[in-house]
């Protein structure tokens, strides 16, 4: 490609690439950091002098972070398979059939969607107090079986997208209610379910103030971003550590949003088309 060509494509792309850079850059420094020496951290060096590849082996001795892991992924994969057996089925419904009050649920679901969730904290506190899982992630995790707002919302958005057809067709073949969404809908609509799943997981994996509400009195109930947070604050001194752990901590993300990618994009652009 000539240069001329080159310099224009830049150009044609120049906010593109700054916003890139914005992005990148503070991950650079922070994976840059982990393999520096404590003599060398917040002194304004951009690059490693030399390599310190065991400030990794040292987070794993520092820190349990294979529990802290092991809770994360029990708490994402749970809240996400839960959410998505709850709200699937939901969604259906408020996309595809119609019956009494379907607009009202709806609109119930949008304020759902809205509410705060510090407003009704003081009474699921109680309430998951009272069962005696207080101590645990599963007050966390259990709430999802009834259904996730945004998730129902966005996962009815884009089962508006799927021509009906399809689905009066299943019927005529015998496909109850069940039958349609399982065997028909389901598969068509996987890049919404995707997106959905992608987002509860990012969202239980970075939860820091549910476990810290419900599991910050048991250790062996900590997942990875309150681990790494109490873990920051007994190892204030130590950046290239610290940086080594938070490292570790996004990789799961990365890999999950870099392997999805092509189904969450595709289920965010189409989620919205038919209203």
């Amino acid at each position: 490609m000539p240069a001329s060509r080159i310099l224009i494509k830049i150009a044609e792309n120049a906010l593109i690439i700054a916003l890139a850079v914005l992005f990148v850059v503070p991950i650079g420094f922070v994976v840059l950091t982990s393999f520096m020496g404590s003599h060398q951290t917040l002194t304004g060096a951009l690059w490693p002098d030399p390599w310190q590849a065991e400030n990794y082996l040292r987070a794993f001795t520092a820190a349990p972070l294979a529990q802290w892991f092991g809770n994360s992924f029990l708490y994402a994969l749970a809240a996400t398979a839960f959410m998505l057996i709850s709200s699937v089925p939901m969604a259906y419904v408020l996309a595809k059939v119609r019956f009494r009050f379907d607009n009202l649920i709806f609109f119930a679901v949008i304020i759902a969607m809205l509410l705060p969730p510090q407003v009704t904290q003081v009474p699921m506190y109680v309430l998951w107090a009272g069962l005696g899982l207080t101590g645990t992630l599963w007050p966390l995790i259990l709430p999802n079986l009834f259904g996730n707002a945004f998730s129902i919302f966005l996962l009815r958005q884009f089962f508006l997208t799927v021509p009906n057809d399809y689905l009066e067709a299943s019927k005529i073949d015998g496909n109850g209610e069940w039958g349609t969404l399982i065997r028909i809908l389901v598969p068509m609509a996987r890049p919404g379910i995707a997106a959905a799943a992608i987002f509860s997981f990012l969202w239980a994996w970075n939860d820091y103030y549910g476990p810290l509400l419900y599991a910050s009195e048991n250790t062996d109930a900590w997942p990875i971003a309150f681990g790494l947070a109490t873990f920051r604050g007994s190892h204030s001194t130590d950046w290239g550590v610290i940086m080594a752990v938070t490292t570790l901590a996004a990789i799961p993300v990365v890999l999950v949003f870099f392997f999805a990618q092509r189904a969450f994009v595709e289920g965010i652009t189409l989620t919205g088309v038919k209203g």
